[in-house]
């Protein structure tokens, strides 16, 4: 076994097992063997019951990738293992020694943080027998203590262990886990050294087991897809899917989020059995989302698809009619949206999402449900109600044309739906993708959920490299982050301001979850569009394997599960060589990909075979049979279509400038055009004075006295403080308020500024920040345009602001600017100044 790592830096000492050492603790934790002390604790669940006698998967952060179950069941109860943590980093190093990161003893106060490697569904426990002293306990999805919204259980997830014998355990909530990469012991006071042992998370599972894989040339590719089935493996509970780890008082079956769930368990999992019973388990609810009901039906005809299972559709037939003819009757009377994403341009999740962007996005949402499901009730049999849905989708998008004006308006989440409805001809779909999705910024969605949707679209429009592209950008840029699993929303520029596993940033969502398998859809895509596997009839008695390879992704391998067996298939574009296992019962169609290229013969089993026809990238060979056969394509000498890389581009790029020198001394520097002192006045009245080219500035979801739609709190008058900001009166006083976010109020951990200018032009405003009570405030600024909401710069950070701290930039329209809390008890925003 290698020696443990140490590495010391600063007040940090830090331990990391070895990757072989790691292996074999792993193993010994996972057998429930970590010590020979024995926990004292009763578990819920009995300790998993299979072995590791599956393939190892280097891309994926899940710790059992190559566990298998014999046979799991829909009604299997949940099961538990222990993992080890992989590193331990502790504030005074001089009060710890250490044999390894789970066993280790203290011998004066400190805070100890133990990184277990990925997130877990998991508790967190460990044995002392000989601990005197005070003790806390934490755990987080990210690199600090996590705390949560009002209405959870325990919002902050920090408190004194439960103890039982020598064994302690952090309980936070009646279920037990939470979702923990990083917990904490802290000791907050030591009579006598000690001892701590077996440190671990207890971690629940599913039984499951992977049936479905992915491996590409592109290794972020791979380790997305593996991320994604990680995510749903992690939140399968015993009887429904489930939404979310961190408890947040949210933590209940969501009918929508289930969509893209279910969708990356079909290719990854094939659990059929427990995607069923999760279909009965939401057939009945829609969260009060009338959107939520047609996801539903996507979910139904997915599963049809895949499983060719006439009798849960049979069962379902009515529920799914009601569904098919409530969306009818909402298509010219719409019904509050109330939910359709948390993207800024869909409203910002519950704030204003009764906009035209959502209106559009419904209706189009509709049109799908009612095409799609048409076509299942055709292949199930029922052609009465086929051609009536059918007819339903025909009606509504002759009115669409006839409106003429109507896809001018679209954004790029009512345009997605709407080329995912399969409706338009090929002009209407350049045109959408001319003005709506062409923008490799613009088409980014706030929400992961709703990227699965643009993903979708942006493959019917065969714009394949802007897909991967959008792919790297959304789920490359979470694992870039650190993610072992995806987040409930995210924007590329975190990267720029944040380390990795650092606080995400918090928003319109709330406080935001970092295991949100709603952003999974992304997996079933994959194996859909690049591996390329996808059932032409129902149950996949009829297939197609038709990769989308290029010189982004040039060799794919992998299984899709189906009911007839898995369908294994591999292929490499620059060797032309590859391999296909058709189930018994099934028949397939192999399409080999152009990419460019064209081709001049092709073999199957060693066969020169001529193939049935072609298109412009795929020449199709038709009617393979049952059985593992060999391809072989000979490629002419040309080299593989150059892919041209495109630009990420925001309408406005610039530097934002600081200042932490000036504090509450602006007059003379700052506020030249006029100024917005939030808060000043004892009265709690704001001091204005705006410029002649700002007609107002509306503020949206703050905290304490409205003015203006907004709510404030005022700290301070007659102040020697110098962060207090100056009179403008008489230069000599000094006073000091702020608007501010109002946690711990589930989403309000965001405001909004609204800056209307009277006409456009070039202007600078800055923006003052106090963190007053030196609290360690960490906030977040998103800006926007105000008449379209689209976002114009990156995300920028405001970090160490308890001296005072202006921001400036530079607009030349009416914005938005969005105040998101990232640590601290609040985002503090304390003046406005107009240059």
């Amino acid at each position: 076994m290698s020696k443990e790592k140490e590495c010391r830096t600063g007040a940090l000492v830090f331990v990391k097992l070895s990757a072989a050492t790691l292996t074999i603790a792993s193993l010994l934790c996972l057998s429930g063997c970590t010590t020979n002390l024995k926990s004292e604790v009763n578990e819920p669940y009995r300790t998993i019951n299979g072995s590791f006698s599956g393939e190892k998967v280097a891309y994926s952060p899940d710790p059992l990738v190559a566990y298998r179950w014999s046979n799991p069941q829909a009604d299997d109860s949940l099961e538990i293992y222990t993992i080890p943590p992989v590193s331990v980093t502790a504030d005074i190093p001089g009060n710890i020694n250490f044999k390894n990161p789970a066993n280790l003893s203290v011998k004066g106060e400190c805070n100890l943080m133990f990184d277990f490697g990925q997130v877990n569904a998991a508790w967190f426990e460990f044995e002392s027998e000989d601990f005197e002293g005070d003790i806390e306990m934490s755990i987080s999805e990210f690199n600090e203590p996590a705390v949560f919204n009002a209405g959870a259980e325990h919002p902050v997830k920090t408190a004194t262990p439960a103890k039982y014998g020598h064994s302690y355990r952090l309980e936070l909530n009646k279920e037990l886990y939470e979702g923990v990469r990083f917990a904490w012991i802290h000791i907050k006071k030591l009579d006598k050294p000690a001892s701590l042992h077996n440190i671990r998370l207890v971690c629940q599972i599913k039984p499951i087991n992977y049936e479905g894989s992915f491996e590409c040339s592109d290794t972020t590719l791979s380790r997305i897809w593996y991320t994604g089935a990680y995510d749903v493996k992690l939140n399968l509970l015993h009887d429904y899917f489930g939404a979310i780890l961190m408890e947040r008082s949210d933590r209940i079956s969501w009918t929508g989020d289930a969509h893209p769930s279910q969708a990356a368990s079909l290719v990854a999992f094939g659990n059929y059995d427990f995607i069923k019973t999760n279909l009965r388990h939401t057939s009945t609810q829609f969260n009060g989302i009338v959107s939520y009901s047609l996801y539903w039906t996507l979910s139904l005809t997915d599963y049809y698809s895949y499983t060719g299972d006439k009798a849960l559709f049979d069962e379902m037939k009515d529920n799914l009619c009601n569904k098919l003819e409530t969306a009818y009757n909402h298509y010219d009377n719409l019904p509050a949206m109330n939910f359709y994403g948390w993207d800024e341009r869909l409203g910002a999740g519950f704030e204003k999402p009764d906009c035209a962007e959502v209106q559009n996005a419904y209706k189009m949402l509709c049109i799908r449900a009612w095409n799609e499901c048409g076509k299942a009730f055709f292949n199930a049999g029922y052609y009465d109600l086929a051609d009536k849905y059918l007819m339903y989708a025909n009606e509504k998008t002759a009115s669409l044309r006839a409106e003429n004006k109507s896809l001018r308006t679209f954004g790029v989440h009512a345009a997605a739906d709407a080329i995912n409805a399969d409706f338009l001809n090929e002009k209407e779909k350049d045109f959408l993708w001319q003005n709506t999705l062409s923008d490799r910024q613009q088409r980014l969605s706030y929400s992961p959920f709703n990227q699965y949707f643009i993903i979708q679209s942006l493959a019917r429009l065969n714009r394949y490299n802007e897909a991967l592209t959008t792919i790297d950008d959304c789920w490359g840029g979470q694992v870039r982050y650190g993610g072992t699993t995806f987040f409930e929303v995210f924007r590329p520029s975190w990267n720029d301001i944040s380390r990795p596993n650092d606080a995400p940033i918090n928003n319109q969502c709330g406080y935001t979850s970092l295991t949100h398998p709603w952003s999974a859809g992304v997996t079933k895509w994959l194996s859909e569009e690049i591996l390329g596997v996808k059932p032409l009839s129902p149950g996949f008695k009829n297939f197609i394997v038709k990769p989308h390879l290029s010189q982004l992704v040039t060799w794919v391998k992998g299984k899709t599960p189906t009911p007839l067996g898995a369908i294994a298939f591999d292929y490499n574009l620059e060797t032309g060589e590859g391999s296909l296992t058709v189930p018994d019962g099934a028949n397939a169609v192999f399409a080999a990909p152009l990419a460019g290229k064209t081709i001049s013969k092709m073999f199957i089993d060693g066969e020169n075979t001529d193939w049935n026809d072609q298109d412009a990238d795929f020449i199709y060979f038709r009617d393979i049979p049952a059985g593992k056969h060999k391809i072989k394509v000979e490629y002419s000498s040309e080299e593989l279509q150059p892919v041209e890389k495109e630009p990420f581009i925001y309408e406005l790029m610039q530097t934002v400038a600081e200042d932490t020198v000036t504090r509450g001394a602006w007059i003379g520097k700052y506020g030249a055009k006029g100024y917005l002192l939030c808060n000043y006045d004892d009265s709690l009245v704001h001091r204005v004075d705006l410029p002649d080219f700002i007609s107002s500035v509306n503020f949206s979801k703050n905290d304490d006295v409205v003015w203006q739609n907004s709510r404030h709190v005022h700290w301070t008058d007659a102040s020697d403080d110098e962060r207090a900001l100056l009179s403008p009166s008489d230069s000599k006083s000094r006073s000091l308020g702020a608007v501010t976010t109002r946690d711990p109020s589930p989403c309000y951990q965001t405001m909004t500024v609204d800056i209307q200018c009277k006409s456009n032009r070039t202007y600078r405003l800055s923006l003052y920040f106090v963190d007053w009570e030196r609290d360690g405030r960490r906030s977040a600024i998103e800006v926007f345009d105000l008449a379209n909401r689209k976002l114009l710069m990156p995300v920028t950070m405001v970090r160490n602001y308890e001296n005072g701290k202006y921001l400036t930039f530079t607009f030349d329209r009416s914005v938005r600017i969005r105040i998101n809390q990232v640590r601290g008890m609040n985002a503090a925003l304390s003046g406005i100044f107009f240059n």
